[in-house]
């Protein structure tokens, strides 16, 4: 029997008191000599990461080429997440990389759905006013219907941004019939496009088009303030932005200014600063809708990203090609 390498996990603290998370730790201790560590900063890590044969953690301390210098054993590295630069790095050393961050995405494109759905038929708005006490209920039929209420089924919609999570909420929209289906990425063919039933557009016909715009890119130089002054002016009126990616990739003071004329509507799960000030203006505005940055986060997800990474550890130990292995072609959907 081939002797056990060693294996250090570095996650939250939280990921060893997760009982969903048991039977994954269990299978890794029958793999390797295995430590548990939460460090956050390169020095807390090196000694450590000196003793590893592989890695498995999230995507700090970032593995620095002075890191991987002292870490002379290392052969495999398995991450929830990795940065543009730290992924530059690993690749032109030839590290083996696995990278799960596709395994958030089924998770994130659900909440994506859910905010769209909810925005348009008003969940929360009427949630709220039952609680209160202080719901309408429609008394002339139809005269009396909120005509800000609308269904998704039939409207136009565009995604920003179609890596995993955009391929995924085309597939979940597929039975609303959205037509058309606008996507802007431009790293991604029609080809690949018409596979999930969209078409490609410019980010300018997208906003201009779309009943409901939904953010999936990463956040990188090329996607900053994506969504500008110019962009959220041209949304249309009524419009739903839904943001599911992050906070950079709209110039939040100018959504804020469109969302003050009362003619444009925002869910939001994440923020340029976590967790959201109490002062923030985003809390006083009737058509924002937020979530603390939850689209991803659900326990499915964590049991998912951290098995993901085993199987390629066992990949890695059995000599076999990766599942889910770090290349140069991800690099552009990557965060800085």
């Amino acid at each position: 029997m081939a002797a056990k390498i060693n294996l250090l996990v570095n996650l939250p603290a939280g990921f060893y008191r997760a009982p969903a998370l048991r039977p994954v730790f269990a299978r890794l201790a029958r793999m390797a000599r295995v430590r548990k560590r939460s460090h956050d900063t390169a020095d807390q890590i090196r000694p450590d990461l000196t003793w590893a044969d592989a890695v498995l953690m999230w995507s700090w301390p970032a593995l620095t080429d002075d890191l991987l210098d002292a870490a002379s054993r290392l052969r495999f590295a398995g991450q929830l997440d990795v940065s543009q630069a730290a992924a530059r790095i690993a690749l032109g050393r030839g590290l083996a990389v696995s990278t799960a961050r596709g395994a958030w995405s089924p998770a994130v494109a659900e909440m994506a759905l859910a905010l769209a759905l909810a925005t348009l038929r008003k969940v929360s708005d009427y949630h709220a006013a039952m609680r209160r006490g202080a719901e309408k209920w429609v008394r002339v039929f139809p005269t009396d219907i909120d005509p800000e209420e609308r269904q998704l089924t039939g409207r136009p919609v565009g995604i920003i941004g179609f890596g995993a999570v955009g391929r995924r909420l085309a597939e979940l929209l597929a039975p609303f019939a959205c037509r058309p289906l606008r996507v802007y990425d431009p790293f991604v063919s029609a080809d690949v496009a018409a596979r999930y039933g969209a078409r490609p557009a410019r980010l300018r016909d997208l906003v201009r088009g779309s009943d409901v715009v939904v953010l999936c890119a990463a956040s990188n130089a090329g996607t900053r303030h994506l969504l500008a002054r110019r962009e959220i002016a041209a949304l249309r009126r009524g419009a739903v932005l839904v943001n599911v990616a992050r906070a950079a990739l709209v110039d939040t003071a100018a959504l804020v200014a469109r969302l003050r004329r009362g003619d444009l509507y925002a869910a939001i799960d994440v923020f340029d600063a976590e967790p959201l000030p109490r002062s923030s203006p985003l809390r006083r505005l009737p058509n924002a809708y937020l979530t603390p940055h939850r689209a991803g986060g659900v326990m499915e997800s964590v049991v998912r990203i951290v098995g993901w990474l085993a199987d390629d550890l066992e990949n890695h130990l059995a000599r076999r090609p990766l599942r889910y292995p770090l290349t140069a072609a991800m690099l552009p959907a990557l965060d800085r």
